[in-house]
C-alpha cells in the first residue's frame, strides 16, 4: 500500500505564490512519476504537472511558465511551486503516483486526499 500526504494548500491572493508538498510512504519498490492533478467545483479533475524518475516533465499549458515541479527521488517526495497565481487556479489539488511495492510488481496508480488553493482577493 502506498500513502500520499499532502501539504501546503490555502487561501492567497491573485498574483502571489504558493509551495505545495506531497511525500510518498508506504512499501514502496519504485516510482515511476509523481504529479498533480486539480480539480474545480462542477470540473473534471486535470493534469497540472507531472515528473519521471529520469526527471522529465509534463505541464498542462495553463500553468506553463508559471508552476514548477521538481522532485527527490531519494525521499519520495514532490512539489509544485506555484507563482502568479490566478482566481481560476482556485482548485483541490491532489497528488499522485504510479508505483509498485514489495507485494506485488505491477504498477498502480495511488492518490492523496487533496488539498485545498484558493486564489481570491
Amino acid at each position: 500500500q502506498v500513502r500520499l500526504a499532502e501539504s501546503g494548500g490555502r487561501l492567497v491572493q491573485p498574483g502571489e505564490s504558493l509551495r505545495l508538498s506531497c511525500a510518498a510512504s508506504g512499501s514502496i519498490l519504485s516510482i515511476a512519476f509523481m504529479g498533480w492533478y486539480r480539480q474545480a467545483p462542477g470540473k473534471e479533475r486535470e493534469l497540472v504537472a507531472r515528473i519521471s524518475l529520469s526527471g522529465r516533465t509534463d505541464y498542462a499549458d495553463f500553468v506553463k511558465g508559471r508552476f514548477t515541479i521538481s522532485r527527490d527521488n531519494a525521499k519520495n517526495t514532490v512539489d509544485l511551486q506555484m507563482n502568479s497565481l490566478k482566481p481560476e487556479d482556485t482548485a483541490v489539488y491532489y497528488c499522485t503516483t504510479r508505483a509498485n511495492t514489495w507485494r506485488t510488481s505491477a504498477f498502480y496508480d495511488y492518490w492523496g486526499q487533496g488539498t485545498q488553493v484558493t486564489v481570491s482577493s
